[in-house]
């Protein structure tokens, strides 16, 4: 191979996986931004956290091809960063604002009244979620909201699949208290 093949081999390479992680950008960012955003509950650090999985990404792209799951992966790279977040900003207080939340899940075709309801029931499950221990709630946010596998949630949180499991189950009773519980005070 002469030096002018090895400089189109190089590029096309190069280019093969600017492509790739292109398309990682377009097909996961929304998934990454929701787990981001589940836990930090601010949209901009949100957005910082995706970006910076993607930066750690592209730092790490020779290894792109050894990746059997990349939206597992893609996800335990966010939850990392996002973790890391949250220890960084443990002196800052939270703002764990559930109705920014509840304003933006999707309500379309629905009357002024039905949307009021149900941007209300929204911001009380969502507030019910709030109220679960932390480590059920994450259990419960990357099964319910982002439908990740037992497997693939254990991948993400590095703890076993029985783990998983009993959390969930826990997180599901305790949402079901909750959620009784309200329905009887009404």
């Amino acid at each position: 191979m002469g030096i002018a093949d090895k400089t189109v081999y190089e590029e096309t390479r190069r280019r093969a996986e600017e492509a790739a992680i292109a398309g990682l950008v377009s097909q996961y960012a929304g998934t990454l931004y929701r787990v981001a955003y589940s836990v930090l509950r601010n949209a901009a650090d949100a957005e910082d956290a995706v970006q910076e999985a993607f930066v750690r990404v592209l730092r790490h792209r020779e290894t792109l091809h050894e990746v059997r799951d990349q939206r597992v992966w893609l996800i335990r790279i966010v939850w990392n960063v996002v973790l890391d977040r949250k220890r960084r900003m443990k002196t800052r207080p939270e703002t764990d604002d559930v109705a920014e939340l509840a304003r933006v899940l999707p309500v379309g075709g629905l009357s002024a009244e039905e949307r009021v309801a149900a941007a209300q029931h929204h911001a009380h499950v969502l507030g019910c979620v709030e109220q679960l221990p932390a480590k059920e709630r994450e259990v419960l946010m990357l099964s319910a909201f982002e439908e990740l596998t037992s497997v693939e949630i254990a991948s993400v949180l590095g703890i076993s699949e029985s783990s998983v499991r009993s959390r969930l189950f826990r997180a599901r009773n305790l949402m079901a208290g909750l959620l009784d519980h309200a329905r009887s005070m009404r």
